[in-house]
């Protein structure tokens, strides 16, 4: 990678350097970290975050998929904040590390949905 594609400048910051970062509630619980970022190929724009919750030493993990929108980076915490609770969370659709997933538009929709977010699948 070069020098000038892992500077983190003003407001723009490279993936792999997302990848990893926490995610707090509006309490400031840690909820989990960022695992992955979708990516709308034709526009660029971020879609969603997978955050992984959950687990010990990788089994058990779920990752969550959170529409973007509802990410607020927080300078103070060095991470992102979200208006979630952990039942919340615990009952947001999600998948295992353990089993083989498949991202479908339904399953999109399904997300949009259950956090009230306008929809990316139309």
């Amino acid at each position: 990678m070069s020098e000038t594609t892992s500077i983190t400048s003003g407001t723009l910051i490279a993936a792999e350097k997302v990848n990893g970062t926490n995610v707090y509630n509006l309490a400031g619980d840690k909820l989990g970290s960022i695992d992955d970022i979708m990516i709308d190929k034709v526009s660029g724009r971020a879609i969603y975050a997978v955050m992984s919750f959950g687990g010990f030493l990788g089994i058990g993990k779920k990752f969550h998929p959170l529409p973007w929108a509802k990410l607020k980076y927080d300078d103070q915490k060095g991470g992102y904040v979200v208006n979630l609770d952990k039942k919340v969370l615990e009952d947001a659709p999600s998948y295992d590390s353990d089993t083989e997933f498949a991202w479908t538009p339904d399953y999109g929709r399904k997300v949009d949905s259950y956090y009230g977010t306008p929809s990316y699948w139309k």
